[in-house]
């Protein structure tokens, strides 16, 4: 006999985990489902986001900025030292401990909301009936009035560059390297491979990435795009557009990748492969025959701007429907839909979705690009302020990169902030809040910033839009 719950939820990644815990916390019996292991073998909740995905990344990130401002920019500070290391299994250790400390976060929070948990792999059939194949080999079966389906996303793996977990490898197997490699080539200049990449090439790594499109990410602004290669290139990242990967070969300890650019067929011949080509929803196995949720060309579950799959009680969140594959997103769909199962108005405003790239610098981004509001043939004006004359940038020693206001031409509401330098992923929620709120660049240009602050470039930016900048000629 199947136990029956207000709420399923399957998967505990951040859509699932949200949807969760906000069911519960709004009086709903709510089960959650989740077959990922830790590195240990035991579950470990959080998703790919938790366990080999944001949080990892970062932390890996941090670690390498540390060791790469030590060798360029503390000198500048006037500190000096002789002879600096790298521990990278004592790096890694520490991206472990992190993943760890969160992955149990979840679950104490699961414990302290009375979320049910079961561990394995989930199914839904017909009637919103959950079977879970649980990791012993048993199953118990789940009912629930309304099922939430947070399956989240896997890499896509390319069919000439089949991952071996040592030679060629995702972004899992980029998280735990034991020793930097001398050479490392990267398959695509998106989020992942830009990061990692980054990484790797502080520690020391011979960098090379190859990514198929003419355009340096082409999702961002164009200037701010231009402002990044710039500056990746100042730090040894070799990032080589237009360039299509054909074959890859395994010799011995060595990848030699085999791709076409421009001047023709060309091979690379490196100690490591990144293959970071994107994500593809993970609803391979999910559904039953009869459950009538419907599935696109893309694998994605096909739900409306409310998140239901139109089949009663059936809705689907996070990395495996449309939009953004963003952890910040799946977190507000989540909440959402649990809000909406109580009768409470939910809702996900697209449009003011930040999208951050944590290299160095940042780079950050929400609303349309100038490009989007021309091919639309909307009217607007825009005001721009670099780091470079901004005091605490130049006080920190990172003074490179820009913030850029986009507003409507005749009714001042701001469109888009664009943003490249230091910690902008902090920065750009300015610009969310804003939009948000449906505010204008006067509004930014009129609010008080703390002096001397990187927060200052946004207000000089918005300032900048009506040309009453102080610190810039206009």
């Amino acid at each position: 006999m199947a136990e029956q719950f207000d709420v399923v939820v399957i998967g505990a990644g951040p859509a699932g985990y949200h949807a969760a815990i906000r069911a519960a916390q709004l009086g709903l019996k709510t089960a959650c489902i989740d077959a990922a292991l830790g590195k240990d073998g035991k579950p470990a909740l959080g998703g790919t986001c938790l366990r080999v995905g944001c949080i990892p990344s970062k932390a890996l990130l941090d670690s390498s900025r540390q060791y790469w401002n030590m060798g360029h920019i503390f000198d500048q500070h006037g500190i000096s030292f002789n002879d600096a290391k790298i521990d990278v299994n004592k790096m890694v250790g520490r991206k472990d401990a992190i993943v760890k400390q969160f992955t149990g976060g979840i679950a104490q929070l699961f414990k302290a909301n009375k979320v049910a948990t079961y561990y394995g792999f989930g199914q839904l059939k017909a009637g919103n009936l959950v079977t879970v194949k649980q990791h012993d080999g048993s199953e118990v079966e789940l009912k629930g009035t309304n099922v939430i389906i947070a399956a989240g996303s896997d890499s896509i793996e390319l069919p000439f560059a089949k991952f071996d977990g040592k030679h060629i490898v995702d972004n899992v197997g980029a998280l735990d390297f034991t020793e930097v490699p001398k050479r490392l080539a990267v398959i695509g200049a998106g989020v992942i491979g830009l990061e990692l990449g980054s990484v790797w090439k502080r520690l020391g790594s011979e960098v090379v990435i190859l990514e198929a499109l003419p355009e340096f990410l082409a999702a961002a602004d164009a200037e701010v795009a231009k402002v990044a290669a710039k500056e990746f290139k100042k730090q040894g990242l070799d990032i080589r557009l237009n360039a299509k990967v054909s074959k890859t070969e395994i010799k011995g300890e060595e990848v030699i990748v085999t791709y076409t650019d421009a001047e023709g067929e060309k091979t690379l011949t490196v100690d490591k492969l990144l293959v970071a080509v994107g994500r593809r929803a993970a609803t391979n196995g999910l559904l039953a025959d009869g459950t009538g949720v419907q599935v696109n060309e893309r694998g994605q579950i096909v739900v409306d701007d409310h998140c239901h799959t139109g089949v009663d009680g059936v809705w689907a969140v996070g990395d495996c429907v449309r939009g953004p594959m963003l952890a910040h997103k799946g977190f507000e769909e989540g909440i959402a839909v649990a809000e909406l199962i109580a009768g409470l108005p939910g809702h996900v405003n697209f449009d003011t979705i930040p999208w951050v790239i944590y290299t160095e610098p940042e780079l950050a981004w929400v609303g349309k690009t100038e490009a989007q509001l021309k091919a639309e043939g909307i009217p607007y004006k825009a005001g721009s302020f670099p780091f470079a004359a901004n005091g605490r940038a130049v006080a920190m020693v990172e003074p490179a990169g820009f913030v850029k206001v986009l507003a409507h031409a005749e009714t001042d509401r701001v469109l888009g902030m664009h943003l490249v330098g230091a910690n902008v992923s902090e920065l750009v929620h300015e610009g969310v809040l804003t939009m948000e709120f449906s505010g204008s660049s006067d509004d930014l240009a009129r609010i008080c910033h703390a002096h001397p602050s990187l927060s200052e470039a946004v207000h000089d930016a918005a300032m900048a839009v009506t040309k009453r900048a102080i610190h810039k000629a206009n």
